[in-house]
């Protein structure tokens, strides 16, 4: 399958934005614009054109190197991973529909119609549970590019700003510095914080196709801090700690390792309820973006996974329910577990793809589902 370059790149943005770059409509279209100018056919050419239009900070930088090279290959690079202009390897064009690939103006520099960055934005689409064994390391590596934040909440707490009230005790100690002179008052504004996530993510036998991907979308998201994470089965395991590794495959040994109850049964009210009565009461869930991956099978009884529900929603200040068989053609959540916990759900998505993942990122940034 091939796709345009246009849907490709703009499938890129929608990636960095996943993955925490704020690569906002002006910032994308400054990035198409400079492609125009340039060749959005070479990959050195969409490299440097993303780095100078789409990255805002030191931040932005890190996490766009890795991701530019899941997503397009390997690019030109030194030792410490980032790509360069200079000593360029072969370079690897897009495949445009309807336009034959520019020659390469270099010695040794091609530019065959590869379908290495179309493939990746296919793959995005794909249901993770039928990927091959390639496609699963492949999304692996895109997954370590995303990251995770809350809804941004206003706190009472005040921090210097250009825009705001004067702030008297900074602006008192600037003019006693300036021997009693007067000074321009110095301002201050109340500080923007995310709200704490908290993903309960479920691991019965069921879950077992995409439990794999789901954790190390877990991983990336507690590298961020002001995550929490738990695996749901037939028994709570918090394993937060676990995915503080920064290497994934360590991380996901630890879980590994910490879990008792890998592909048994779901008992989602039980373990609702111990989460609240250990943890979500005490201040975890209150306020928090409360994200269940889960199919919503239960063994147990829906009518106290209902009643564990209504009272997480009352703690939480979202919560959102992401689901893989959501996007099965003809799926209606008719399962009694499913039915019974979504009148107290308040944005119930896919999760069944990396796209997805993508839009459960955006929905729990405070995003219209």
């Amino acid at each position: 399958m091939a796709l345009d370059a246009p849907a490709v790149l703009v499938g890129f943005t929608r990636a960095l934005r996943a993955a925490g770059v704020d690569a906002g409509p002006d910032r994308v279209h400054a990035f198409l614009r400079a492609l125009g100018t340039l060749r959005p056919g070479v990959r050195s050419d969409v490299y440097w054109a993303g780095r100078l239009t789409l990255c805002a900070g030191r931040d932005d930088l890190e996490r766009y190197e890795r991701l530019f090279a899941a997503y397009f290959g390997t690019a030109d690079a030194h030792g410490d991973g980032r790509a360069t202009a200079a000593a360029p390897r072969p370079r690897t064009a897009l495949r445009v529909a309807g336009a034959a690939p520019r020659t390469a103006t270099r010695t040794g520099d091609t530019a065959p119609a590869s379908a290495l960055a179309s493939r990746t934005e296919v793959l995005r689409h794909r249901d993770i549970a039928g990927l091959t064994a390639a496609e699963r390391e492949h999304l692996r590596r895109l997954l370590t590019a995303f990251t995770l934040r809350g809804e941004v909440r206003r706190t009472a707490r005040r921090q210097p700003a250009r825009r705001g009230g004067v702030d008297p005790r900074r602006t008192v100690r600037e003019m006693l510095r300036h021997g009693g002179e007067p000074v321009r008052p110095r301002l201050h504004a109340r500080a923007d914080r995310p709200r704490r996530v908290v993903l309960l993510v479920d691991v019965s036998g069921s879950m077992a196709p995409y439990a794999d991907a789901l954790l190390r979308f877990a991983h990336a998201a507690a590298r961020g801090g002001r995550t929490e994470v738990f695996t749901v089965g037939t028994r709570l395991t918090r394993v937060t700690r676990e995915l503080s590794h920064r290497d994934p495959e360590a991380a996901l040994a630890a879980v590994a390792a910490a879990v008792p109850d890998w592909r048994g049964g779901t008992r989602l009210g039980e373990l609702l309820r111990a989460f609240l009565d250990r943890w979500g009461q005490r201040g975890m869930a209150r306020g928090a973006m409360v994200v269940v991956l889960s199919d919503g099978w239960e063994r147990g009884d829906p009518a106290l996974l209902a009643g564990q529900m209504r009272r997480l929603h009352r703690l939480a200040h979202r919560v959102v329910w992401a689901n893989p068989l959501k996007a099965r053609p003809g799926y209606a959540p008719l399962a009694a577990g499913m039915a019974a916990a979504l009148p107290s759900v308040d944005a119930f998505v896919e999760g069944h793809s990396l796209a997805a993942l993508e839009r459960l990122a955006a929905v729990v940034k405070g995003a219209q589902p």
